[in-house]
């Protein structure tokens, strides 16, 4: 004979892992704080406005999310072509929002990407100038890393 529990039920909804697809929720840019962004340059200079910018892309309205992006792309792909030392840290996140369906602007983020892959300005130029590539800061090994990632 099995007895009676003694536990009282809860009155607290149970906290759910999982969606129900079965597939595990996370927040998105969780791992923002892990990258020391002040010490590491985008186009401006520190890239501290990074994590600000990718969290408007990620929780913004449509307009917001807009003006973000377009800002952040400036910052890491100049002119569309020109990575910067905070482009490949900033490339896991892109493609983090990208794979969200409550990002408005995740086709924008996909071609900021392409553009990120593409990119070859720097390794162009240390072809015709070698001397670049020894250079404290490298902006070849920024554009690689960027493409790595």
């Amino acid at each position: 004979m099995r007895s009676a529990s003694t536990q009282q039920p809860s009155s607290e909804r149970p906290v759910r892992h999982t969606s129900p697809t079965g597939v595990a929720r996370t927040t998105p840019l969780t791992a923002l704080s892990r990258v020391p962004w002040g010490d590491i340059q985008d186009s401006t200079g520190s890239a501290a406005a990074i994590p600000l910018l990718l969290n408007g892309i990620a929780w913004g309205d449509a307009e917001t999310a807009r003006a973000a992006l377009e800002d952040l792309r400036k910052r890491i792909c100049q002119y569309g072509f020109v990575t910067e030392q905070a482009t490949a840290a900033t490339v896991p996140f892109l493609w983090e929002l990208a794979q969200l369906p409550h990002v408005t602007c995740r086709a924008q983020i996909i071609q900021l990407l392409k553009a990120i892959a593409d990119a070859r300005q720097w390794e162009s130029t240390a072809a015709a100038y070698p001397k670049l590539l020894n250079h404290r800061e490298n902006p070849v090994a920024w554009e690689r890393a960027a493409r790595d990632r």
